[in-house]
């Protein structure tokens, strides 16, 4: 379906359900069947028949309309009219409710929460609309808690003891009996489970799992930051255990049911300090002039098998986590770091795509399924880049990830030269498209033995970087066009359109700084958003442009209904090139095996339940991750409290400005409170603090000087304190 076809779906859904209501609360005595209701909506067609059938059944199911006797509906009597969402707590301790099918949020103030907490789904009351105010209610029952566990500090006193939550959307302490501190101490950050929380008690009780060490201390925070996300840092034993036993070694009677390439060129291109390798290129002329390129890929699912405890693991993890300081893998390291880790000189099983390629860079032919390979060499992507920007053969010293200088073959050099032509190419082609270039800055740091941060970087994707990713989504477009023309069950990788209304927030955002977007339509707005990208590079804004730009967009998701990538511009896509690291690119790779085998179309339930815990467990692992860097950038500002940075002001709010410094991208707040030559207030039309007394103004995107106030690792805040503008102060 596509994307206009499936909002107009939705629009219809909702048209249809505000019409059921508004036709029952007019006569709320009466009950109706469907075709009454058809008939007073002007419904005609059968298709929207059937829907307004279904719709009747949901509402009926939801306890939102009764059915009074079979195929007859009526509206539900009650004072209040009751409805099932999710909360989202607000900073100021009050909350609205999120109701599928309602336009506005429902809002519920501080004392009429009833106990339930930030993420949870709850049954919630409305009470009557006044003055064309916003809905407004009281939550009446937690259906289900989001969290059951949450990081915190315990205080301990005699016969009981309180964790004092670090969640700051988590309002209310956590006694826990002294027989269930699990021998914590005062002090100690931990991990506790919820329990009851009684009527008459202040607090939930709970009980303490996990005794992470002493707050501040380094791997105490990085734990809390996993467990504040329920994510694990090692494997269960057994696990571990099962992985160990697995038959890694690779046999002749196996490789003969695969395509057999390990005496074709075949290389890798990986960060310098990669561990498990997971994509290969292979590269060879034929003999038409045309050429043969491989995109060859570690075949997880060989050793990570359904209805096992591994593939229970995989799946309940779904993705590594990439940290600061370290890596949290999918799978344990006997299979990520060596069976499948496509490591030099090594015979390796595949599932490969493979590509027949004019000088043009057209697709002449290609080919799935599963191979064995030989590894030639393993590059970084600095020795990569090397080879780009000089054709020499000779690697220098300062860029080797060997023991000093070496030199590459000459078959080498040609295969990477090549890759390279035909990767600027279809890049262009993709950009030609309406494919929108992302390419934020991402900060990275030297750490020294102790994990402590030495100095700041920027990781900078240059050419060597976009030939990987070029062949990578070459790979994953090709696979989602050769199952999705089939029409079979499949797991995609799609990104809905923009939302209009964030990138109209955009443009006024970007507008202080002199940028625009054109709204006409998608090939104006792609057209511009690519402008606006390219001319942020270097500047002062680019981080703050950029993070804004990802924000206005839509969130990729795993699902099997494809509407196709829009960031992309493709029209099919899916993910099957990282399988160590990600569990959907497993699941393609199985399903991908199943059609070639000729295997039936199966039930897509199975599947999207799966997308749908992937999705929702890639969005915890990049919250954690942000939260990590964040760490570490505090930990790096520690050590620099002394010293006056130049940074540019990255957001506003009522309580303060954000400043973002330039020179390491390191974020910290100035609190309103602490800026004392003036009594200043939030302007939120013009993105500004504004002074009361000599209208001084710092807004979005000011260049200012500051300093580091305070630094608390504990709760990840960096505060500064403001010295004012770059034009009025001196740094002598």
């Amino acid at each position: 379906m596509s994307r206009k076809k499936k909002r107009a779906r939705s629009q219809r859904k909702n048209e249809i359900t505000k019409g059921i209501f508004t036709i029952l609360e007019k006569e709320p005595s009466k009950s109706f069947n469907y075709k009454q209701i058809a008939a007073k909506l002007g419904i005609k067609e059968t298709k929207d028949r059937n829907d307004l059938i279904k719709r009747l059944g949901q509402l009926k199911a939801s306890d939102r309309i009764l059915e009074v006797e079979r195929g007859r509906y009526k509206k539900k009597p009650s004072l209040h009219t009751y409805f099932t969402g999710t909360v989202d707590l607000t900073t100021s301790g009050n909350a609205y409710v999120i109701i599928e099918d309602m336009e506005d949020d429902v809002f519920v103030p501080y004392n009429k929460l009833n106990k339930a907490f930030h993420g949870d789904s709850v049954e919630v009351f409305l009470k009557p609309k006044r003055n064309g105010k916003r809905p407004e209610g009281e939550i009446a029952k937690v259906l289900e808690r989001r969290k059951k566990s949450y990081v915190g500090i315990v205080e301990k006193q005699k016969t009981f003891a309180f964790v004092r939550p670090s969640d700051p959307k988590m309002y209310t302490d956590i006694f826990v009996p002294i027989e269930k501190l699990k021998k914590a101490k005062d002090g100690d950050k931990v991990l506790v489970d919820l329990g009851d929380w009684p009527t008459d008690a202040d607090s939930p009780y709970g009980e303490v799992t996990q005794i992470l060490g002493k707050p501040g201390e380094h791997d105490t925070e990085i734990h809390s930051i996993l467990a504040e996300y329920g994510l694990p840092y090692e494997f269960p034993y057994e696990v571990e255990q099962f992985a160990q036993k697995l038959d890694t070694s690779i046999k002749e009677s196996e490789i003969a049911n695969r395509r057999d390439m390990r005496e074709i060129l075949t290389f890798t291109i990986d960060p310098k300090d990669a561990k498990d390798f997971d994509d290969a290129l292979s590269f060879q002329k034929l003999e038409n002039g045309n050429y043969e390129v491989g995109i060859h890929i570690a075949d997880v699912s060989h050793y990570v098998q359904p209805n096992t405890i591994l593939e229970d693991e995989a799946y309940e993890r779904a993705t590594s986590v990439y940290l600061v300081d370290r890596v949290v893998p999918m799978l344990p390291e006997i299979l990520s770091n060596n069976a499948c880790s496509l490591r030099p000189n090594e015979e390796k099983y595949t599932f490969s795509a493979i590509f027949e390629m004019d000088e043009k860079a057209q697709l002449v032919n290609q080919w799935f399924g599963r191979t064995a390979i030989n590894s030639d060499e393993r590059f970084a992507y600095e020795e990569a880049q090397h080879i780009i920007e000089t054709g020499e053969k000779k690697i220098p010293e300062e860029i080797s990830i060997r023991d000093g200088a070496y030199v590459v073959s000459d078959d080498v050099v040609e295969a990477i030269l090549i890759f390279d032509r035909l990767a600027k190419i279809m890049r262009q082609q993709r950009m030609d498209e309406g494919a929108i270039s992302f390419d934020k800055i991402e900060v990275r740091f030297n750490l020294n033995e102790a994990n402590e941060p030495e100095s700041v970087y920027f990781k900078e994707a240059k050419d060597a970087n976009k030939l990987i990713e070029e062949f990578m989504l070459l790979a994953n477009r090709k696979v989602a066009e050769f199952i999705g023309k089939q029409k079979k069950t499949f797991v995609y990788r799609i990104h809905d359109e923009p939302d209009e209304e964030k990138l109209i927030a955009l443009n006024g955002v970007i507008s202080r700084f002199g940028h625009s977007i054109n709204l006409k339509d998608r090939k104006s707005i792609n057209t511009s958003l690519n402008k606006l990208l390219e001319d942020v590079k270097g500047k002062k804004e680019q981080n703050l442009v950029d993070t804004l730009a990802i924000r206005s967009m839509s969130k990729a998701i795993y699902t099997t209904e494809n509407i196709g990538h829009y960031g992309l511009g493709f029209e099919y896509y899916t993910h099957f090139t990282s399988p160590i690291r990600r569990y959907p690119d497993v699941m393609v790779h199985r399903l991908l095996q199943h059609y070639l085998d000729g295997g039936k179309l199966p039930k897509p339930v199975q599947y999207e339940e799966k997308c749908k815990h992937s999705s929702d467990m890639e969005l915890l692992t990049a919250n954690a991750e942000r939260d990590s860097t964040k760490y570490m950038q505090i930990k790096f500002m520690e050590d620099h409290r002394d010293k006056k940075f130049l940074g540019v002001i990255s957001g506003v709010t009522e309580w303060g400005i954000y400043v973002e410094i330039l020179e390491n991208k390191c974020e910290g707040m100035v609190r309103i409170r602490d800026i004392r030559d003036d009594y200043y207030v939030f302007d939120e039309r013009q993105f500004a603090i504004v002074g009361e007394r000599y209208n001084r103004m710092y807004q979005l995107g000011d260049e200012v000087y500051v300093i580091v106030k305070d630094t608390d690792l504990v709760k990840r805040h960096l505060d500064f304190s403001l010295l004012g503008k770059k034009e009025k102060v001196t740094l002598e």
